[in-house]
């Protein structure tokens, strides 16, 4: 998808009275820090403790009910292109999961609307008698351990993972990557593009925020140019002619005092 599912998570959390303005507007700055230069190991734990923070005192039931708005925002920002990859795997006779940091209950219920096979997911806080103590739990899938969860799941499921493909568009997904006998970088950041290269991977392309951002701003520019531009060619014309006005109430002075009948 275009972007972190977190934000989404957020927006539907703030909407809903959960979190507050102040956090809402940090948690969209580190969206869009994500979607122009990908994750950081620091962001993503950091964003994993203050999710499982605010969780605290939050009741199971409140939480899954936010589930339709989170999804209401991740939907549309979907690669059309990436799930039609998914979808031809299953064709193909291969399972497909959703492996990712968001939260495990967000992720099932994402692949069980893309109609995908399963997902795994992140534990970001323990329940006591169905409510959120706050306390991490469980692997948080990112980086290593979004390898290990795989690697259970590849010995419970029996699945070859020679055989398999893993799809990521962040260096951090390395060593999820390094498992699999396929894997393919989808908008890569600069370290996974150099290890792609480097390895001779598979690299899928579509289009993402930054080339939007900077096609953006130089259209912003040329209209700005272009407004300066029209600016002073009406300060010109402004200027020429009352250059010519003042020309021509001259020339009709001389020629009042020139005229017969005149001084």
């Amino acid at each position: 998808m275009e972007g972190s599912s977190a934000f989404q998570f957020g927006r539907a959390a703030y909407k809903s009275g959960l979190i507050g303005r102040r956090q809402l507007v940090s948690d969209a700055w580190a969206n869009l820090r994500f979607r122009l230069h990908g994750s950081t190991d620091e962001a993503t734990h950091a964003l994993r403790d203050r999710i499982s923070r605010s969780l605290q005192g939050t009741r199971v039931k409140d939480l899954e009910r936010l589930g339709a708005k989170v999804l209401a925002g991740i939907l549309l920002r979907i690669y059309p292109e990436m799930l039609a990859v998914a979808h031809e795997h299953q064709d193909a006779g291969r399972r497909v999961f959703i492996v990712t940091a968001a939260s495990e209950e967000l992720a099932m219920m994402l692949a069980r609307v893309l109609a995908l096979d399963g997902a795994i997911g992140s534990q970001f806080s323990e329940v006591r008698d169905g409510v959120y103590t706050g306390r991490p739990a469980g692997l948080f899938i990112y980086r290593s351990e979004k390898a290990l969860a795989i690697s259970q799941l590849a010995e419970r499921e029996g699945i070859d993972l020679a055989a398999s493909y893993a799809y990521s568009d962040s260096e951090s997904d390395l060593p999820m990557l390094r498992l699999v006998g396929h894997p393919v970088a989808v908008n890569p950041d600069r370290e996974l593009a150099r290890v792609a290269g480097d390895q001779g991977w598979e690299v899928l392309r579509f289009d993402r925020l930054g080339r939007r951002l900077k096609a953006a701003v130089a259209l912003s520019g040329a209209a700005v140019a272009g407004g300066m531009g029209s600016a002073a060619v009406v300060a010109r014309g402004r200027a020429g002619r009352t250059r010519r006005s003042r020309r021509r109430s001259a020339a009709r002075r001389v020629q009042r005092r020139l005229s017969p009948g005149r001084g």
